[in-house]
């Protein structure tokens, strides 16, 4: 087997995430050209860097379930990186959000095509949580939020192409299971051990789910009340709290799921302008205006760290 066919074999699933972390980005920037007075042309560049990245990563994926089946039926049974099959159809809900202004059209297809496979890809995935007979305690990781933070992100674009009660189905779901899971992964790590080093970016995954259920409640309700500054407060104090273990984060080399730490970011900082553009508080525009040159910065570092990674032959291999 030549050493090019054996790299595909071992393309990983968590490529998606790159795509979700781009995407961020562009919603990231497209709200502060609103908010902020930012140029349109940032939000609308990584917009079209993020279609094209996710048509690239699908192909390849693609060739790599014909000419490797096995590798890819591995992946839906492994612990781990069965949770990163919603990044698919998170891309395409994402691929719609950005969509919506320009090409409404467009939107409402990827909308319908992310919507219903995240919707089979949260039962499929729940259900081998329920059924496996081989997941243990140490197998569960920030992760697993993955498909539940899915269905929350349905109702951004959702509300404008369906009725709302898709988007409340969605958004109730996501929330309901987003607690459990949190309880379950924080008690996995304070009482069974610290993640491995390769799963520890992971961590910022915990912004998320409170980030963007922020968002989704944003759009579907139109109300800043007590909940929806609930879910913000608590994306902000996990994001402190993560910060005050930057010495940890920093003393990791790269892996692929560094990407985890971006869209999560992204989300914060859309979540930010909200809140600004709607209580006219100066100290959130301070806030989102160092969010979005911190995710500027991540998205900048991580394509290059990538690329370096890529180029070194430190990806798509297998994994000890």
């Amino acid at each position: 087997m030549s050493e090019k066919n054996s790299r595909l074999e071992h393309f990983p699933i968590s490529w998606f995430a790159t795509v979700m972390g781009l995407s961020g980005a562009a919603m990231a920037w497209r709200k502060a050209a609103h908010v902020l007075d930012v140029p349109h042309a940032v939000g609308d560049a990584l917009a079209a860097v993020t279609a094209i990245t996710f048509c690239v990563i699908a192909m390849v994926y693609l060739v790599k379930s014909l000419r490797y089946p096995q590798a890819v039926v591995d992946e839906f049974r492994h612990p781990v990186r069965l949770s990163f099959f919603p990044t698919i159809s998170i891309s395409l809900i994402l691929l719609s959000i950005i969509s919506l202004e320009p090409m409404p059209a467009l939107s409402l297809i990827l909308w319908g095509l992310g919507a219903t496979l995240q919707l089979g890809l949260t039962l499929y995935v729940m259900s081998a949580w329920i059924h496996h007979e081989t997941f243990q305690i140490q197998h569960t990781n920030p992760a697993w939020f993955i498909p539940i933070v899915g269905n929350v992100l349905v109702p951004i674009a959702g509300v404008h192409h369906a009725p709302a009660e898709v988007s409340w189905f969605f958004f109730s779901n996501g929330m309901f299971f987003w607690l459990a899971l949190f309880a379950i992964i924080f008690n996995r790590m304070i009482f069974h051990g610290m993640l491995p080093k390769r799963l520890l970016p992971t961590l910022f995954i915990l912004i998320a789910p409170p980030a963007v259920a922020f968002i989704a409640y944003h759009h579907l309700s139109g109300d800043m009340d007590v909940f929806a500054r609930t879910l913000f407060y608590v994306a902000l104090f996990i994001a402190l709290l993560l910060a005050v273990q930057v010495r940890v984060f920093l003393n990791l080399e790269f892996f692929l799921s560094w990407w985890a730490c971006s869209f999560p970011f992204a989300a914060l900082t859309v979540a930010t302008l909200i809140l600004y553009q709607t209580t006219a508080f100066d100290f959130f525009r301070v806030l989102a205006w160092a969010l979005l040159v911190l995710v500027s910065f991540l998205i900048v570092g991580l394509v290059i760290k990538t690329g370096i990674a890529v180029k070194d032959r430190r990806i798509c291999v297998p994994e000890d």
